[in-house]
């Protein structure tokens, strides 16, 4: 029988992920190294006792039921985090946990648009920031971040019908994959325009951990009046490194965070109480890693932005998170194209541009998962590979 399917699951088909991934495959057949930069899964471990934390929740079997909500321990250390990392005081009503920022980002539309409702994304952008709002129907607008504006909302380029007509728009600094931090006013801003147009502003702040030269990642609720108007993800995932147990938190507006909860309960049973073990430990526990780390990421981005520079790659410093952007070197104009060929001719794995939207083609994403050593000899393989034109 020849099964009919949605037209939304066929937007999803065979990528470039899927080559990459065979390239990959038949290099290491052949013997041949594989430098993978392409994901942002951290390879530091989470803390001790985190993972301590963990093991002792695990040897409980009343943490193997359905959990319903988020204990009073897990708010308790949510508000504690929030007040101590940004001087944000958060009521019980204004914080839930969703199963990381792509599952929360993937389902909040649900609960704020209906279909045809515009939302207004980010250009170039994660993937889920836009994917998201379309699986419930809602119409994307892009907002253009340029090189030249330092990847930052120009607001004056955005159609004033278009501010109009939008029911919620999504921001997230420090950026992914631009490599941005928010210009010193930006949130001041986006109070602004959504009181003027009463748009939800959704922050993505997944990476305010992550940034770099003597920068302090903000929150986009220091500002007054953003809980009025908009709400924050706030992850455990790269500060932590606990990807795999996908724990992230939506914070802010009381009455989003009651819609979405209504929502959410019909699709899931709640955070698992093993999961909101780590999280309280991680929240509660000592955050030496974490600016240990973000030495760690820093010593990684000079080694890959200015290896690169030196060998002929203009590649500019990122600000914050754990990528780096960078506009791909001539004669390649396609970003897919030079991702193959980089890959080929050293083994070198990122990711291409086009996939964070149109204004990514021509640059390409890479992810700073490896130690700084080996980063400066990825550096050394690109240059012996004569991929770069000569000076």
């Amino acid at each position: 029988m020849k099964l009919e399917f949605s037209d939304r699951v066929n937007r999803f088909g065979a990528n470039i992920f899927h080559r990459l991934d065979e390239r990959k495959k038949q290099r290491l057949e052949q013997g041949k190294p594989v430098y993978n930069l392409s994901v942002g899964t951290p390879d530091f471990s989470p803390a001790g006792h985190i993972m301590e934390a963990v093991s002792r929740a695990a040897l409980d079997p009343e943490n193997y039921k359905y959990s319903m909500g988020d204990t009073d321990e897990l708010i308790r250390a949510v508000q504690g985090w929030y007040k101590r990392r940004y001087r944000v005081c958060l009521e019980e009503n204004e914080i839930m946990s969703v199963a990381g920022t792509q599952e929360g980002m993937a389902h909040l539309a649900l609960a704020v648009c209906d279909p045809g409702d515009v939302v207004l994304v980010p250009n170039p952008c994660y993937p889920i920031f836009e994917i998201g709002p379309y699986l419930c129907g809602a119409k994307i607008e892009y907002y253009d971040l340029l090189p030249e504006k330092e990847y930052q909302p120009d607001w004056a380029s955005i159609p004033e019908e278009t501010l109009e007509q939008a029911k919620m728009m999504v921001v997230s600094y420090p950026s992914n994959p631009s490599g941005a931090a928010a210009s010193p006013d930006l949130y001041r801003q986006m109070v602004r325009i959504a009181n003027r147009y009463r748009i939800l502003m959704v922050h993505d702040n997944a990476y305010s951990e992550i940034i770099y030269d003597g920068r302090v990642g903000g929150s986009f609720l220091e500002e007054d009046g953003a809980k009025e108007i908009g709400v924050e993800f706030n992850s455990l995932s790269k500060t932590y490194n606990v990807t795999g147990i996908r724990i992230s938190f939506l914070v802010g507006n009381a009455q989003v965070i009651e819609k979405f909860k209504a929502l959410r309960s019909q699709i899931d049973y709640g955070t698992s109480f093993l999961v909101q073990k780590a999280a309280v430990a991680a929240l509660n526990g000592s955050q030496e890693q974490v600016a240990e780390q973000r030495r760690d990421y820093q010593a990684r981005r000079d080694a890959l932005c200015g290896g690169l520079r030196s060998i002929g790659w203009d590649v500019p410093d990122a600000k914050g998170s754990m990528f780096v952007w960078a506009k791909i070197p001539e004669p390649y104009s396609d970003s897919v194209e030079f991702c193959l060929e980089l890959l080929d001719r050293t083994g070198v794995i990122c990711t291409p541009g086009s996939s964070f939207g149109p204004l990514g083609e021509g640059y390409v994403r890479f992810a700073l998962v490896l130690p700084a050593d080996k980063i400066k000899e990825i550096v050394a393989v690109i240059k012996e590979s004569k991929i770069l034109p000569e000076k």
